[in-house]
């Protein structure tokens, strides 16, 4: 019988995987977009990237100013969701080993 605690951390790790590829996903997107100032990302489809990524890159550019003219924001924002996706979620991380200890003690 799956007990509450792991069938919580099976969802809790497949929605965080999920989310935090979709950020990924989403800030190389915004890199690749910053060769393309002309592109509005306030119609359209667009709103799929701009909604979640603006505010965070907003709030970046505050601490970080960009740098010759080049925002560096999206870089540092990929380096840490990956980061946190692999220690949360990778195959070392820390829900996996969680679930995998939970498993072991029934």
């Amino acid at each position: 019988m799956i007990s509450l605690l792991e069938n919580f951390l099976q969802i809790l790790d497949v929605f965080l995987g999920i989310s935090l590829s979709y950020l990924t996903i989403v800030f190389l997107i915004r890199l690749i977009l910053t060769w393309y100032p002309k592109i509005e990302l306030n119609k359209g489809l667009w709103l799929f990237i701009s909604i979640p990524s603006s505010s965070i890159l907003n709030l970046t550019r505050k601490l970080i100013p960009p740098i010759g003219g080049v925002d560096v924001g999206p870089v540092i924002w990929i380096g840490v969701i990956s980061f946190l996706r692999e220690i949360l979620v990778g195959q070392q991380g820390l829900i996996k080993i969680a679930l995998h200890t939970h498993i072991s003690q029934l």
